[in-house]
């Protein structure tokens, strides 16, 4: 431990995420001597590993969909008599995606410099209530004592351990950060977790050239979603040419040669062992708090049993001036979920007089959009959770294909289906989802609706700009039931 005297702060934020980086930079703003203090880089997960960069992939695995696709739309890249052929260079896509987050990441940085933060690039472990121990990655170590502490240190993939997983050479073995570093296609990719992690990058895989399987355990895809959502994607991938398995365990793995593999699974209602051949493995079944490293007990900061730090509706710990924001304090572990904590801690500890109301993660309304092609966004309840905790309210549903809306069907992309959950007394709209092309900014239409708390019968008979898909909002409601 270093002997030197400990460098006292106003504010001193561990994690640079999508809450840590802002409000380091809104305590120095407001003239507190403010330190970050990230492990890794700056501007956390999203910008370096998640949103940013698979979000830049996954354009480039819609571009050579498109392309493929061309003939269905009169546009032909060879012979008349031939498909259309695309080669993926993954350089440059790799390339494409690094110039953008380092275009990212290097705003945040600018921003931190402008706002007069310090920042210490290490590990942080707390000693006490009020000091943490920083081993900086130039293998110094440096005492930190603080006023405040404010936790950002997000999630990291779990790793998998099922028999012979050790014997898979480490290039094999992916994560949802590896597998963005990969300079070739795999060969035969076999995704292990069906969430919304594993979608997304079973289906850009394929679109880039991969032979692609996915395991599930569970017995739907995405097992948050209402089951007719879950099916109707599952179709879309299966017709993209992806093999997805159901109920399926894997139970372990065997090294064919140096290049391949038998991955053996489980799959429920059947004796035998079914045998699955590949190249790579992803596995995408789950993520774990990065709070192994942080010694809370030292500081007083309880825990869940996963890990995940317990925090009230104000995002106070169980330790006194400690706050934590983000994926760390448990789902939902979405980014503008890590920036509206910040904006919660910065109203109530920097804008706020004592008379104004404080603001709180109680009854949020939580949107979100899982970057299939199509995409599936989403937003309040699902069916069965609005029938959960409203057993004496009317619940109804509207569900409507896309191959009803114009504009799908005008740009020929008329896969998936909306689905609507309301107050059949009132009128009130208690979720939506819409998988189908657009369908983030489709529910963010409805999102504003419920945010202003409009009935349904608002949407339904608003002039909606012909042909627009939010025009399908005029009919959806006709499929109530």
């Amino acid at each position: 431990m270093s002997t030197h005297s400990p460098t006292i702060y106003d504010a001193v934020i561990i994690g640079s995420g999508q809450a840590g980086t802002p409000l380091a930079s809104a305590f120095a703003n407001a003239g507190q001597k403010t330190l970050l203090i990230e492990r890794a880089h700056i501007a956390g997960c999203c910008v370096n590993e998640g949103c940013t960069p698979t979000k830049t992939l996954i354009a480039s695995g819609r571009a050579a969909y498109l392309t493929r696709r061309g003939q269905d739309y009169g546009i032909h890249t060879t012979d008349l008599k031939e498909e259309n052929r695309v080669w993926v260079d993954m350089h440059k896509v790799r390339q494409r995606k690094r110039d953008i987050v380092d275009s990212f990441r290097g705003g945040s940085e600018k921003r931190l410099k402008e706002a007069g933060v310090d920042v210490l690039m290490g590990e942080a472990s707390f000693v006490g209530a009020k000091e943490v121990e920083v081993k900086i990655n130039d293998g110094t170590e440096r005492l930190v004592e603080g006023k405040k502490f404010f936790i950002n240190v997000g999630e990291r993939p779990a790793s998998p351990s099922f028999p012979g997983i050790e014997k898979l050479g480490k290039w094999q073995v992916l994560d949802s950060t590896s597998i963005q570093e990969l300079d070739a296609v795999p060969e035969k990719l076999v995704v292990i977790g069906g969430g919304y992690v594993g979608v997304e990058f079973a289906q850009l895989m394929s679109r880039l050239g991969a032979e692609v399987t996915v395991v599930q355990r569970g017995r739907q895809l995405l097992p948050r979603e209402d089951p007719e959502i879950a099916e109707s994607l599952r179709g879309i991938l299966e017709e993209d040419g992806l093999d997805i398995r159901l109920d399926c365990e894997v139970v372990g793995v065997k090294l064919v040669n140096g290049d391949s593999f038998t991955l053996k699974v489980q799959t429920e209602g059947k004796e035998e062992r079914d045998s699955i051949e590949g190249t790579h493995i992803l596995f995408a079944a789950g993520r774990v708090p990065n709070t192994d490293f942080l010694n809370l007990k030292a500081a007083g900061i309880e825990v869940d049993a996963r890990g995940y730090i317990v925090a009230d509706e104000f995002l106070t710990t169980t330790a006194e001036n400690i706050y934590v924001l983000g994926d760390v304090k448990g789902p939902p572990a979405f980014t503008h979920i890590s920036y509206d904590d910040f904006r919660i801690i910065k109203r109530n500890l920097l804008d706020t007089k004592d008379k104004v109301a404080k603001l709180s993660t109680k009854g949020r309304l939580v949107p979100y959009v899982v970057y299939t092609d199509p995409q599936l966004g989403h937003v309040g309840l699902h069916e069965r959770e609005a029938r959960a905790r409203f057993p004496g309210r009317n619940v109804q549903t509207a569900k409507m294909p896309m191959a009803y809306v114009a504009r799908a069907l005008e740009t020929d992309e008329s896969k998936g289906l909306m689905k609507a959950v309301i107050d059949g007394d009132s009128g009130e709209i208690l979720g939506f989802t819409c998988l189908g092309i657009e369908g983030g900014e489709v529910m963010a239409v409805v999102q504003m609706a419920m945010m202003g708390d409009m009935r349904y019968q608002k949407l339904q008979d608003a002039i909606w700009a012909h042909p627009s898909l939010a025009e399908s909002l005029n009919n959806l409601w006709g499929f109530l039931s």
